[in-house]
């Protein structure tokens, strides 16, 4: 890559010119313009989490604040997931306990 400012050789990864000290790429510094936090993504991934996880990894270095928002309702619907199936287990050992002491096979 060359320096649009003084036209030297420059490394490909880099934001400033060492020769003349100018912004080589000024788009890499700042994030998206149309990158901003979004509920609408979050609940998708909260009732999706499969879908919040692969939208976090496609988007994460293009939209980091849209990733983050997926990738929150993702884990938030992952463990509301597995704390529901934890009580769902629980109560049906309770109930299958009191229906068994109540049959007399207890």
């Amino acid at each position: 890559m060359f320096c649009k400012n003084c036209g030297s050789e420059i490394d490909d990864r880099a934001e400033i010119c060492p020769k003349c000290g100018v912004r080589v790429n000024p788009q890499s510094a700042s994030p998206a313009t149309n990158d901003a936090p979004n509920a609408g993504f979050a609940v998708l991934g909260f009732f999706f989490p499969l879908i919040g996880l692969i939208l976090y990894l496609v988007w994460k270095s293009d939209y980091p604040l849209k990733a983050k928002s997926c990738g929150k309702g993702a884990l938030i619907g992952v463990i509301v997931g597995v704390v529901i199936s934890i009580l769902y287990v629980i109560i049906a050992i309770v109930i299958i306990g009191a229906a068994a002491g109540a049959a007399g096979m207890y």
